[in-house]
This record gives C-alpha cells, sequence and structure tokens, in this order.
C-alpha cells in the first residue's frame, strides 16, 4: 500500500510502499478516506516536532483522519462504519494510569505516543490498524469532513478547561478573541459564534486585504485584528477587554500579552508551542493582573475521546459556507504535494486516499 512519509532531516514528506497491517487481537483494520494537514505536520516535516517510531528511519505522517471500518476482526465495530481515530496511544512501555483513567491528553512527555507526530506511524497511509477503543464512529453523512473533528476536539478541551477554571463563581462571559487566522483559528471563532453563542468576537492575524481568512473572520460576524496595527496588549484600549482569549499563534509574546488583553475574570487558553524565545516582561505587573482582577491562563494540548464525540456534535452544528470555504482543497494521492502547499490561498487542505 501507499503511504506519505518523512525521513529525519529529509525535509520533504514522499510516497512509500508500506505492506498491508495485519489487525492484531482487539485491533480493526480501516481504509483511510481522508487526512488533513495542519501546521504540527509541517513542523515535523520540518524537523522542529515530533520523532520517528523506535528502530525505524522514517514516520508516516498524518494525525486528523477518517476512515472506514474494513475489517472488524472481532471487535464491537461494524465493517462500513465511518470513524476517526483519536491520536494518542500508550508508550512502548505499556499502558499507565493516564490511559487507564481515559485521560491520555494529561499524560506527560514520555508517557505516551503520538501517531504521526513523535514515536509512532500516523494515518497517511491506505490502511491503517488501531484498537477498537481508539476508534470514534461518526455519521457517515460527516465522512467528508471527517477529518475536522481531531483539530475541533483541541478546541473543545481547552475551552473545557478554561471553563473550569472559573467554575467556582458565576461567569457569563459575552466576548472572546482568538489569536491566529489559521485552520484552528477560524475553527475556534466559529465555534465561539455558532455553538458558545458569544455575542462579541475577534480573531487576530497578519495578513493584508483582500484575503480568504480575513472575509471569513467578517463573515461570521466577527472582527479582524490585525496586529502589526494593534498588538495584543493593547487591544482593551482599541476594542474592549476580553472574557475569553484563545491563543493558537505560538507566539510565545502573547501568552504574556494575553494576561493584559484578559478582563477582570477572564481566562486566557494557551495551545500555540513556541520555540525558545528570549524576551522581557514587567513580572510583578502581570503577577499584580492576576491577583487583583482574579485572572487565570491554561495550557492545553491533545484531546481525549471525549472530546472527539463532542467535536462530532459541533461539526455538525458549523455552518456549512464556512466548512465549504475553510476547506481549501482536496488532493489525490498523486497530487498530494499540493496538500502541503502553505501560502495566503490555502487555509485547511487534505489528501485524499480512498474515495468516499
Amino acid at each position: 500500500m501507499k503511504t506519505i512519509a518523512v525521513e529525519p532531516g529529509a525535509g520533504e514528506p514522499v510516497v512509500i510502499e508500506k505492506p498491508v497491517p495485519e489487525p492484531a487481537a482487539g485491533e480493526a483494520l480501516v481504509r483511510i478516506l481522508r487526512v488533513g494537514v495542519d501546521g504540527t505536520d509541517h513542523e515535523v516535516i520540518g524537523g522542529g516536532h515530533g520523532g520517528v517510531p523506535d528502530g525505524e528511519d522514517h514516520l508516516v505522517l498524518g494525525h486528523e483522519a477518517v476512515g472506514v471500518v474494513e475489517d472488524a476482526n472481532g471487535t464491537d465495530l461494524e465493517e462500513g462504519t465511518i470513524v476517526v481515530p483519536t491520536v494518542r496511544r500508550p508508550p512502548a512501555s505499556g499502558s499507565n494510569d493516564y490511559f487507564e483513567r481515559g485521560e491520555p491528553d494529561m499524560a506527560p512527555d514520555g508517557e505516551y505516543v503520538e501517531r504521526g507526530i513523535v514515536g509512532d506511524h500516523g494515518f497517511m497511509a491506505e490502511y491503517v490498524t488501531s484498537p477498537a477503543e481508539y476508534l470514534v464512529p461518526i455519521p457517515e453523512e460527516l465522512a467528508s469532513l471527517g477529518f475536522l473533528v481531531e483539530p475541533i476536539s483541541i478546541s473543545e478541551k481547552a475551552i473545557e478547561h478554561a471553563y473550569a477554571s472559573r467554575s467556582a463563581f458565576d461567569w457569563n462571559p459575552e466576548s472572546a478573541l482568538v489569536l491566529g487566522n489559521g485552520s484552528l483559528g477560524l475553527l475556534t471563532l466559529a465555534m465561539f459564534e455558532h455553538t458558545l453563542g458569544y455575542e462579541r468576537t475577534y480573531c487576530l492575524g497578519r495578513r493584508d486585504r483582500p484575503d480568504l481568512t480575513i472575509d471569513i473572520i467578517e463573515n461570521l460576524g466577527a472582527t479582524y485584528v490585525d496586529s502589526r496595527e494593534t498588538p495584543v496588549s493593547e487591544i482593551p484600549a482599541v476594542h474592549e477587554a476580553m472574557d475569553f482569549v484563545y491563543e493558537a499563534t505560538g507566539v510565545a509574546p502573547h501568552a504574556f500579552e494575553t494576561i493584559e488583553a484578559l478582563a477582570p475574570n477572564g481566562v486566557g487558553a494557551l495551545l500555540g508551542v513556541p520555540g525558545s524565545w528570549e524576551f522581557e516582561i514587567d513580572g510583578g505587573d502581570l503577577h499584580r493582573e492576576f491577583v487583583l482582577h482574579n485572572k487565570a491562563l491554561v495550557g492545553s494540548v491533545n484531546s481525549h475521546r471525549g472530546h472527539f464525540e463532542s467535536a462530532i456534535d459541533t461539526l455538525t452544528a458549523l455552518p456549512e459556507w464556512f466548512l465549504e470555504e475553510l476547506v481549501t482543497g482536496i488532493y489525490d494521492l498523486e497530487d498530494f504535494e499540493a496538500a502541503f502547499e502553505n501560502d495566503d490561498t490555502t487555509i485547511k487542505t487534505a489528501v485524499e486516499f480512498s474515495r468516499i
């Protein structure tokens, strides 16, 4: 079968042949339909994140997948069921308390592998196997967009944890700011608008008009904020202080500027993963902001099965026009390179391995 993989240091994905995997006991064989491409894939390809499985010289890419059960292999799944696989799996040393509790997303480094990212092959292949417990069924009508379930699940977790940090008092947020107008930022902005019902939403980016993402932001009813004109810390003076800030840029200063952008009792969720970045901050001033205004920051990465299940409902609720504009390209395996191109005409792409 054909797979899309990367070798350490190569800097570009290639198609390689691998045997069709045989499902072990408790596993199902899944025929992959589509696999999304995101920023993490580019980081893995560039060598800035992730790693190959032990003893291997390559990593099969892809963690945003949707497929169909080809061989249920005695599991509780039914053949023909459309499924989305979760990403985190137990390490080679075996399961641990995080997985036993159903909370793999809370495991620290070294206590997991992530398919298509670090330590385990991903889903950019014609067929994959997976334990049934890590395959989440979705409605057949969502098959074409099922690769969006995984990124939505990332925001489901971040939002859940942010709300949990405010659960000790009566918190009724009205305003939200998304930092980053990539596909994850836009999906989250649509969630704030259409599933969470925020009254006022904003999205920060660094693009000039005309631009596809700015059009989507404004069509959602949100306000576009150009960070070159209005830095995050100045947003309260230009627009308003925010009840919720969702950071998806990986720009390290944004984590600290978020504190200044928050309204009293507000919360910021940090999802970007920056590299080493040194800069000066007024630690005392930020400390006072936390204490005197009851602000909070939460970090969030990955998601668990429950977040995937919530993401299915969210995907169903998002406007059809939004999803059509968000997905800018679905490419056959022969043209897979186009799915990895990254320019101002690209928002969300996927590689199609099998016709839906």
